[in-house]
């Protein structure tokens, strides 16, 4: 937040708002003060003046009454210049006495003696004897001083205009008083704006204060800080705000308190999801991505805010708006690369405010490789068994159909059709028997029946029992340790399983090839391993021999009567006795199956 400039401030406003009040209320007194100064004035002068000019019209009407003869007493100029002299006037006044001919009688001013008895042509002085009327003006002279120039006319007893009182009275006094208070009145408005601006600058820092503690606590309670008080001054309003101002001060506390619980409970939360999440904004750029997120994508969170979400998830090519992601509901992105299959699952969800408009996106994303392999493999697994059963069925019916049609009479044809049918069917139990196995471990329903077993036995004896039983071109070695290794076992389990090792071994072994038995005692295990000398695996088939129905060779695999279950079954029974089966194998230069089995300790064989 900027810092207000003084004469940005409300400060300078309350003081330029108080300074004119006070001016305009100075120019308000002062107007009215000297226009009725001026109007009193100037009425007490011009009843001064009628005053005068009614005594001497008076005087001046007994003169032009006064019977007078050629040979005795003045002559009515003589009369008049005696009244006039006679009366007390002001220095400054100009006074005329004129008869209804227009001729100067007398005149106040020595200066203008020489008029007398000659004709006055003032305009005033004409319209006077014209219309018997009195005319009063005010107007300036030649020198610019403001003049009051008045006009009475003179009748005699039978009410006959005789003359013309002409006088003309200076108003300049009058009005150098008045610019005198006016000069008194401007010097007095300096100084009430002086003083009214120092009191304007007390009063506004009075306001201002508490405004300005009240902003500064907004500042601080921006940044998140709700300790401190706004201090109250008062109870007038501004008291009533700054408590007001606490008391949201206190409630923001609280909310913010509330928030930020809220928002370490929703972090944890989000940070803790196996999942991962990303929320955006309206515009599809990316507010907020967690750890898991950043996992999966394999990218910093701290480094993707501001991207857009099609850019992150790589739908740039699929979808151009991102309101239209919503619509997809959730769709399976692929991130593979080469022949590493990486499949993610997005769900898609948008955030509205309280008026339905989209304020953001939300979308949860999650690693799905493992479960699209295991669809897969469920569909190649129904589709092998499908084709594995289909075989024999359909050998089966066709040697069942061969002989329906009379080839049972054949005594040749009959024996060897029912023998291909009979084998058909054992592999056919063999089949289900494996699957069902599987079906029972997968379902954690068998339980092994472990016991204390001597492992180099065990073993001789399962490979006694093949050398009775196997073809002569093949030879099966031994290379066991001369001691005893003891194992907590299952023995029908494991017997199960070196039985599939040996049985493969033997299968794919040439004319004259050797099976190798070899059993190496390390730290806390057996290492157990069946080499035989047949066609060798590829590399990249290592790791799917272990696989339900998977097959190097189908064909030969088939004729010699395997059902593709049993690595399958004896890796699902070494894994069970907490132990690990592989394979190695170069092609053309044979196959070693090896699984690993714990050895018991010392003071469990002891106690047993």
């Amino acid at each position: 937040m900027h810092k207000v400039g003084f004469f940005r401030s409300i400060q300078l406003k309350l003081i330029l708002i108080y300074i004119l009040l006070i001016l305009l209320a100075i120019q308000i007194i002062g107007s009215y003060f000297t226009t009725s100064l001026e109007r009193e004035l100037t009425s007490n002068f011009k009843s001064s003046i009628d005053g005068r000019i009614e005594v001497l019209s008076h005087y001046l009407q007994e003169a032009f009454n006064k019977e007078r003869t050629v040979e005795e007493g003045p002559t009515i100029q003589e009369d008049v210049q005696g009244i006039i002299g006679d009366i007390e006037t002001d220095s400054s006044w100009n006074l005329i006495v004129v008869n209804n001919q227009s001729k100067v009688l007398a005149t106040n001013n020595y200066s203008q003696q020489d008029k007398i008895g000659k004709k006055d042509t003032r305009d005033i002085i004409q319209k006077v004897l014209l219309f018997s009327d009195e005319q009063v003006q005010d107007r300036k002279d030649s020198d610019g001083n403001r003049i009051h120039v008045q006009a009475t006319p003179l009748f005699d007893n039978e009410e006959k205009m005789v003359g013309v009182i002409y006088l003309e009275a200076s108003l300049q006094d009058i009005y150098d008083q008045l610019s005198e208070i006016n000069q008194i009145f401007y010097q007095g408005t300096i100084w009430a704006i002086l003083v009214s601006a120092i009191l304007g600058i007390l009063v506004a820092r009075a306001i201002t204060k508490p405004i300005m503690e009240m902003r500064r606590q907004a500042q601080i309670m921006g940044k998140g800080d709700f300790t401190q008080k706004v201090n109250v001054y008062g109870t007038d309003e501004i008291g009533q705000l700054a408590i007001a101002f606490n008391d949201l001060n206190d409630q923001l506390k609280h909310s913010y308190a509330k928030t930020e619980e809220e928002t370490r409970k929703l972090n944890s939360v989000i940070e803790n999801m196996s999942d991962g999440v990303i929320a955006t904004d309206e515009t599809g750029a990316v507010t907020l991505m967690n750890e898991p997120a950043g996992i999966l994508l394999g990218v910093n969170p701290e480094e993707i805010y501001g991207q857009l979400i099609m850019d992150v998830l790589k739908l740039d090519e699929k979808v151009v708006d991102p309101s239209e992601l919503p619509e997809n509901g959730s769709m399976i992105i692929d991130f593979s690369e080469d022949d590493d299959i990486f499949l993610i699952r997005a769900n898609f969800s948008t955030v509205t405010d309280e008026d339905d408009e989209v304020t953001g996106f939300i979308t949860v994303i999650s690693d799905v490789t493992e479960q699209e392999k295991i669809e897969q493999e469920r569909r190649e697994f129904v589709s092998n068994v499908s084709h594995e059963l289909r075989t024999p069925l359909t050998t089966m019916k066709s040697y069942m159909e061969a002989l329906i049609d009379g080839e049972w009479k054949n005594e040749a044809i009959a024996p060897r059709f029912l023998e291909v049918t009979q084998n058909e069917t054992e592999r056919m139990i063999r089949m289900v028997n494996d699957l069902l196995h599987l079906s029972k471990m997968d379902n954690k329903e068998h339980q092994l029946q472990k016991e204390r077993t001597d492992f180099i036995q065990l073993f001789h004896h399962v490979i006694d029992r093949f050398e009775m039983n196997s073809p002569e071109h093949i030879e099966i070695v031994r290379e066991l340790p001369n001691e005893k290794l003891f194992v907590w076992i299952d023995q029908d389990k494991l017997i199960q399983v070196i039985d599939n090792i040996i049985s493969n071994a033997i299968k794919y072994s040439p004319e004259g090839g050797k099976v190798t038995c070899r059993v190496i005692k390390q730290r806390h295990q057996i290492l157990v391993s069946i080499t035989d000398e047949g066609m060798g695996i590829a590399y990249d088939k290592l790791e799917k021999i272990f696989e339900r129905f998977y097959r190097v060779d189908k064909a030969r695999t088939r004729k010699l009567g395997g059902t593709g279950l049993g690595l399958a079954i004896s890796k699902e029974l070494v894994e069970a006795h907490h132990g690990r089966i592989w394979a190695k194998s170069k092609e053309g230069k044979g196959t070693t199956i090896l699984f690993t089995l714990p050895l018991m300790g010392k003071k469990r064989r002891n106690n047993s």
